[in-house]
């Protein structure tokens, strides 16, 4: 069995647990990424593939994670070097440890800037700047608030900070406390809009949008999307679930937790469905007006529906809850391995750790403004600034790869005997679903999706 790393704390309940857990999978990718993308794929085909997809293929991956934190018991570089040696693994696994550190730190980076802007719209609601908004005002105000440099420098920093603030009073005080706060409001807000939605938009039209198939417009692309936003929506490969289940105690059962994340993460993007489609469909806009739908859409019916001003406003509020429960999980991972270097220091650590995050994403603050035609690798024919840079390689590059090698290790490389051990109260069914899975289900879907994302992409050089 691996070495423990005694962890400097465990948490206090399966709820605490699952709260952080979830609340650190339902972030951007589950309120502005998922509508967006359902809008452009025809809503109802694309949800039921996107369905099966998180419970048959993200299921077991989740569950696969959470075995890894927890039987290794430290962060997420400790814990693949503990399972390589308790397994009598290759040395080279070592790559999913530094990865799990690697991608959510250097996501986090970009991933503060969007969030950066839910603070800026939130404050936009608030002075209610939407009134009488049409399509060619809101793109000159999303532009103009763009070009303020200093602004989105200071909002961006003032977001890293609250999340470092968070991680630096720790598991119980910190990451637990602000989940038990956070998730049941961010889910109140969610049926706030969406109560709005039945009552004063087409509640109608947007359920039949989203839940009555029009499979004719399914493609093998938006099959292939479908099974990336499953991912990408799960945090899967983040180190999140690693690092997560390092303080989980045994007596909790990894597969039910794992059912329990994708069904709170899956409902919250369903609700955020629900909350945004009414609005789109009242006002007479396009569902698949893509990324711009959070930012430019819906601030053209905010400013121009009935309580428009106070909606807006929620919405806003619950853009940036979303994207504060899931920096926090983005952050820990890192935190916590400094933290096994120097113990005892956490809080200098994080504050460390936030300082780095900010100065990198600075380049991607400023690919929307003083760097917009700067492509750092221009000079090989590949355009894009640096924020499509660091959001490609890191969504369709290494976050793939990494869910694929934690797949094969689980799948492949675990003892048949460890997983009996940590799933010794689950039926072997369970087991066997978990490892064909992990095996061959997991793999062949994330490779045949990995060499799409990078013939789309070499097509378009």
């Amino acid at each position: 069995m691996a070495i423990k790393s005694n962890p400097p704390a465990m948490w206090s309940s399966q709820r605490a647990f699952l709260l952080a857990t979830i609340g650190g999978a339902v972030g951007l990718g589950n309120l502005w990424r998922f509508p967006y993308i359902a809008g452009e794929n025809g809503g109802g085909g694309f949800i039921l593939v996107y369905l099966g997809f998180v419970f048959l293929l993200g299921l077991p991956v989740i569950a696969g994670e959470m075995l890894l934190g927890r039987r290794g018991g430290g962060s997420a570089v400790h814990s693949i070097a503990s399972l390589i040696k308790s397994e009598s693994a290759s040395q080279y696994w070592r790559v999913i440890g530094w990865l799990s550190l690697i991608v959510p730190y250097i996501a986090l980076s970009y991933y503060a800037v969007i969030a950066a802007w839910s603070l800026d719209y939130l404050g936009l609601a608030i002075g209610n700047a939407f009134e009488g908004f049409d399509a060619g005002q809101s793109e000159a105000v999303f532009n103009q608030r763009m070009d303020q440099t200093a602004t989105l420098v200071l909002l961006h920093g003032a977001f890293v900070a609250i999340t470092v603030w968070v991680i630096a009073k720790g598991l119980n005080n910190g990451i637990e406390r602000m989940a038990k706060i956070m998730m049941p409001a961010l889910f109140g807000v969610i049926l706030i809009l969406v109560v709005y939605g039945m009552v004063s938009a087409d509640f109608a039209a947007a359920v039949e949008f989203m839940f009555k198939p029009d499979f004719s417009k399914l493609t093998g692309a938006s099959i292939l999307m479908a099974l990336g936003q499953a991912l990408f929506s799960l945090a899967v490969g983040v180190g999140l679930l690693i690092t997560f289940a390092a303080y989980m105690p045994s007596d909790y059962s990894i597969p039910k937790s794992a059912a329990i994340i994708c069904i709170g993460d899956t409902l919250a993007a369903l609700l955020a469905g629900l909350a945004i489609f009414p609005i789109v469909f009242a006002s007479q806009l396009d569902p698949a007006s893509g990324s711009g739908l959070v930012f430019q859409t819906l601030p053209i019916a905010f400013g121009n529906m009935p309580g428009g001003h106070l909606i807006g406003v929620v919405f806003f509020l619950l853009l940036f809850f979303a994207a504060y429960t899931t920096a926090i999980g983005m952050l820990e991972p890192s935190v916590a391995w400094l933290e096994e270097k120097w113990p005892g220091r956490r809080e200098f650590l994080a504050r460390c750790a936030g300082i780095g995050v900010w100065l990198l994403g600075l380049g991607s603050v400023f690919s929307f403004n003083i760097l917009a035609d700067f492509s750092p690798l221009g000079f090989l024919g590949i355009e894009g600034t640096i924020f499509d840079m660091l959001d490609f390689s890191v969504a369709n590059v290494f976050l793939p790869i990494n869910v694929l090698l934690i797949a094969v290790f689980t799948g492949w490389v675990l003892k048949r005997s460890t997983a009996v051990e940590e799933f010794s109260n689950n039926s072997e069914l369970w087991r066997k679903f978990w490892r064909f899975a992990n095996r061959y289900v997991a793999p062949i879907a994330i490779t045949i999706v990995m060499l799409d994302l990078l013939t789309g992409f070499s097509g378009s050089l």
